[in-house]
């Protein structure tokens, strides 16, 4: 009867350690998911700052400053 608790014991702890290790593998990837998404927005601009340097956006504040008598 002792022996099979041992093996019980045994089997629930390399479960445990194999979900644990399942875990840390997953937050790991997502950490990196997570700095790859930051860095992507530092380098890509979101909402109208986005299109501040597009030639349309350029051309329509070019016809502002020359004012509505066009």
């Amino acid at each position: 009867m002792d022996s099979g608790r041992t093996s019980a014991r045994a089997r629930d702890f390399l479960l445990g350690g194999l979900v644990g290790a399942s875990a840390a593998v997953a937050a790991a990837g997502r950490r990196r998911m997570v700095k790859r998404r930051r860095e992507q927005r530092l380098e890509q601009p979101a909402g109208l700052a986005a299109f501040e340097g597009a030639p349309c956006f350029e051309e329509l504040r070019e016809e502002q400053a020359a004012g509505p008598g066009r």
